[in-house]
């Protein structure tokens, strides 16, 4: 017996080892972990059970009977979070450039069966040169069989893709079809053809961090919900998520101890908004000032900056924060901003997570360019998923919702449950200066006829409560209790049932 068992702690050894030291050190070299360290920070400690540890490819052309090792480029298992059960796969760069083979891709698919059965997340660690060119139509075969359950899983289960390292080619949809992508700054890269192609196809000349790198993805193309560092800090900030995050869409969101006042009054929201209509304030004041402890996880904090949307809690409980920034383009809604929210509010409904809007927005962005880009459907996006959305909705006026863009922003219109302004909202078709100069065309010659047009405009439209006098506002509130109207809001709403007609899905405008 003692040398079956030496056996078996010589197999694992090797299976361990990856693609042995002088890999594992170059990988080190380029400010990189491995697999296996990147897993032991994610993880809690001695929580990981590993899956498929010995399995080998199949593929004996080119030479490649020769070229087998244990585990094929991909570690895969189980693991907790905080003592909460994920499931992961990570590929191994040192391992034939982490390529996926069929036999890799069987392993991913196995633990991605797993998470959709047992209602757990799947966290994928991407750092990989693509398919296993040697394989061909093996490969690829393989890469569908992930992109179908990667389908089969969106909005059952959360998917998270962090990009460690080079992710390209086939290698690249996986991660595009999951909720969320963070990438680690100067050392990952994520793209359909790397710079070589390019050049040879377009003779463009570029290079791997302006063609894919996290900077141009979390700021530029919105490919990516965030960048991180290094290794370290992405894996860590994972583990943050996930404490947001329900285990599955038949489980609520983990309720953690709160040692914040449920009904705290928060004075410094008086003087929040300036005098001057014009002037610009930071609505992350206000988001922080209302979640529990002033603790948020912002996604996608770089792209899209003048809408805000992060994940907090309310007496323990998870929220999606959606906001307006009016120090960005003074808040306005563009292409970006609303794909951005859009995204992030369906992804809220699909789990049961309440959504509190904050609105400051003077409305769509004008243009030829944003009407080149496809505002009007872009636009539609995030008025869809709003309507769309069955989950609890307050929502916040701080300041202007203007046009078109106070219905899309969670109105009472589109079924919002708890609707509340500050004193200092203005709920109007748009600006007094533009409207008087629009009703008053004739009287454009006469300054004195404007400047009081425009008063009488700013008296009738300038304020919450002709909007309240409806019954479009539920009530208008003090700033300083903003975060006890909320808190009261939800309390009322954690019953609520609503349901759209059934259909076998909607159409919604992509």
């Amino acid at each position: 017996m003692k040398h079956i068992l030496e056996e078996l702690e010589n197999r694992r050894a090797a299976a361990m080892a990856g693609g042995g030291a002088a890999r594992t050190d170059k990988q080190h070299a380029k400010g990189k972990l491995t697999a296996r360290e990147r897993l032991s920070i994610l993880l809690d400690d001695d929580s990981f059970e590993e899956y498929d540890m010995f399995v080998e490819h199949r593929c004996h052309d080119f030479g490649m009977s020769e070229k087998t090792v244990p585990g094929d480029g991909v570690v895969t298992g189980q693991g907790t979070i905080n003592g909460r059960l994920v499931y992961v796969f990570a590929k191994d760069f040192t391992v034939m450039g982490g390529s996926l083979s069929l036999a890799h891709a069987e392993k991913i698919c196995k633990v991605q069966d797993m998470a959709l059965k047992n209602g757990a997340p799947i966290i994928g660690l991407f750092d990989a040169g693509g398919a296993r060119i040697q394989e061909g139509v093996d490969a690829l075969g393989g890469y569908a069989e992930v992109f179908q359950r990667n389908v089969l899983a969106s909005g059952v289960i959360p998917q998270i893709s962090v990009i460690m390292g080079p992710c390209a080619g086939g290698d690249v949809y996986s991660p595009a079809m999951t909720d969320f992508i963070f990438m680690v700054r100067d050392t990952s890269y994520l793209y359909v053809t790397g710079p070589d192609v390019v050049k040879t196809v377009t003779n463009e000349v570029v290079t791997h961090e302006e063609l894919g790198g996290a900077k141009m993805h979390a700021k530029v193309s919105g490919v990516a919900e965030g960048a991180f560092d290094n290794d370290f800090e992405a894996l860590s900030q994972i583990r943050r998520l996930i404490n947001f995050l329900p285990a599955s869409n038949r489980e609520e969101a983990p309720d953690w101890p709160s040692f914040d006042e449920a009904e705290r009054q928060v004075p410094v929201l008086d003087t929040l908004i300036p005098a001057n209509p014009n002037m610009p304030y930071d609505m992350k004041e206000l988001v922080r000032a209302v979640a529990d402890e002033g603790d948020i996880f912002e996604i996608m904090p770089e792209y899209g900056a003048n809408i805000i949307t992060a994940f907090g809690r309310l007496e323990g409980k998870t929220v999606g924060f959606v906001a307006n920034q009016p120090m960005v383009l003074a808040g306005v809604l563009d292409i970006d901003a609303s794909k951005k929210a859009a995204r992030f509010v369906r992804f809220c409904d699909a789990f049961e997570i309440p959504l509190v809007t904050f609105v400051d927005v003077p409305g769509f962005l004008p243009g030829t360019r944003q009407e080149a880009g496809g505002l009007i459907k872009h636009g539609a996006k995030l008025l869809f998923a709003y309507a769309e959305a069955t989950v609890p909705k307050i929502t916040v006026i701080t300041r202007k919702a203007y046009g078109g863009a106070y219905d899309v922003m969670a109105s009472k219109h589109l079924r919002g449950d708890v609707n509340y302004a500050w004193p200092s909202a203005e709920i109007a078709v748009m600006g007094a200066k533009g409207a008087v100069e629009i009703i008053f065309r004739a009287e454009a010659g006469d300054p004195d006829k404007i400047a009081k047009r425009t008063k009488e405009y700013e008296d009738n439209f300038a304020n919450p409560f002709i909007a309240a006098k409806r019954g479009y506002i539920d009530d208008v509130i003090m700033p300083h209790s903003t975060r006890k109207r909320v808190v009261r809001a939800l309390r009322t709403l954690r019953n609520k049932e609503l349901s759209n007609p059934w259909k076998k899905h909607d159409n919604i405008p992509l």
